[in-house]
């Protein structure tokens, strides 16, 4: 096999003709390619896998029988509007190729075709669907704005959560995602769909508690159309929309009872049914979870089955909290407030040490979300230059108590105190270095020293 049929993704094809030759051709030819192949005679038949299974590419026979191959694509396309549809045929025209391509097909191909023309129309069709897939994730990913992620820490076991990821992301194994609420749990299950093959594919996100049991049902596996009340159309569901890539369950431990025998079942043979619906579907779908809780304790007590909970605990990935990590907060502050900073249309310079002491010895019981919020509302309230500890919350930087002559306080302590207080009645730093009976050079190093 060429160096180009090896790096090129592989798509689920769909071959409907009523020449057993061809479809036998056909499909050695796909198949040697790396692809998946379903090869079918009829329109019937062809509308069956359709239903069944989720397919990107399908070869149609413009003569099937006593049925027209024109007539089985707005079927097609209306139950998959993202199929890319060929047209082969012994009988080419112009006319015929014009009416195909306005009922909708991609393509129109002569028999007798080769294996190169195949392959070329393949590669076409790969790009095409690679490059519609990641429009769609980047505009799901605009109403999504958040600061790149740096997979680095200085944490020994945030290092070995990471190591684990990329091990783990090259193969197909379940991973458990787990870890306090806020820990990144979903961009790390982001960053181990974009570390693995499946990377040009769909990334799907469900929230298992943000669904009743129905909505959560029909959200995962789809419905059909009058499934139940308010099913006005037809939902092919997240799993169909993920196929050849990721879905991400998060907080899978809220999963209800009720679903959890499904989640077994696509995870063990892959195949599910829609609400609503008899029909056995199938889809090419990794599965990460996440949760913040304890499964072991939901097993125990009846919450979670027990053989879900091992099918889950493949590869489990503990990420540690925020507070256990306090010198990658400031790294993470850093990294923050270069996002937040040209967002907000401001240049911002850094923080003080005052707010990196402060950032640093706070306990972070929300860990990265919380972090977030607290640097984005910074970058609000400060005009430019440096985040000092009065733009951050009362409850990580406590305003200072008032310093007096007296106190058991240090030199420092006191001369700061001072020149804060001059600088914030002083109408120029000239007249506040005057009344301080300094030049404004050494003021200027004053202010760094404090960070004033």
């Amino acid at each position: 096999m060429s160096e180009s049929q090896t790096s090129t993704p592989s798509l689920n094809v769909l071959i409907v003709d009523d020449e057993a030759n061809i479809r036998k051709t056909l499909g050695i030819c796909l198949d040697t390619r790396g692809h998946r192949t379903t090869a079918v005679s009829n329109v019937r038949d062809a509308l069956a896998e359709a239903e069944r299974q989720v397919f990107d590419l399908v070869f149609v026979d413009l003569r099937l029988g006593t049925d027209s191959g024109l007539d089985l694509i707005p079927s097609l396309l209306t139950a998959s509007p993202w199929l890319k549809i060929v047209v082969i045929t012994a009988f080419a025209s112009v006319s015929t190729a014009v009416e195909a391509m306005r009922r909708g097909a991609s393509d129109y191909i002569a028999k007798p075709f080769t294996p190169e023309q195949v392959e070329l129309i393949t590669q076409r069709i790969t790009t095409i669907r690679n490059m519609e897939q990641r429009i769609a994730i980047l505009e799901e990913s605009l109403g999504q704005l958040h600061p790149d992620t740096t997979f680095s820490s200085k944490h020994p076991a945030m290092r070995r959560a990471l190591d684990l990821a990329r091990q783990a992301a090259p193969s197909e194994a379940v991973v458990l995602l787990r870890g306090p609420s806020g820990t990144g749990k979903t961009v790390l299950a982001r960053a181990i769909h974009d570390w693995s093959h499946r990377a040009s594919r769909p990334f799907g996100v469900v929230s298992c508690p943000t669904l009743s049991q129905e909505l959560l049902e029909s959200e995962l596996f789809g419905h059909m159309k009058g499934a139940f009340t308010g099913a006005h159309r037809e939902n092919p569901g997240r799993v169909a929309a993920c196929e050849g890539g990721t879905l991400f369950l998060d907080e899978i431990g809220d999963l209800p009872l009720a679903i959890q025998p499904k989640l077994l079942r696509f995870l063990q043979d892959r195949e599910y049914e829609r609400v609503g619906d008899h029909q056995t579907r199938r889809a090419d779908v990794r599965v990460i979870a996440a949760t913040n809780a304890s499964l072991e304790e939901a097993v125990k007590t009846g919450r979670f089955r027990e053989d879900l909970y091992y099918r889950l605990n493949v590869i489990q990935i503990e990420l540690p909290p925020l507070s256990e990590r306090p010198d990658d907060v400031e790294a993470l502050a850093h990294m923050m407030l270069g996002f937040f900073g040209p967002q907000n249309h401001k240049a911002m310079d850094g923080f003080t040490g005052e707010a990196l002491h402060a950032l640093r010895s706070y306990a972070w019981p929300g860990n990265l979300r919380e972090l977030r919020n607290v640097i984005e509302r910074a970058v609000i309230l400060c005009p430019a230059g440096l985040i000092d500890a009065g733009h951050l919350p009362a409850s990580i930087a406590p305003a200072p108590q008032e310093v007096q002559l007296g106190h058991p306080v240090s030199l420092d302590v006191i001369e700061e105190a001072h020149i804060r207080r001059v600088l914030a009645t002083a109408k120029s730093l000239q007249e506040a270095a005057d009344t301080l009976g300094i030049d404004q050079a050494t003021l200027w190093r004053k202010r760094k020293q404090f960070g004033i």
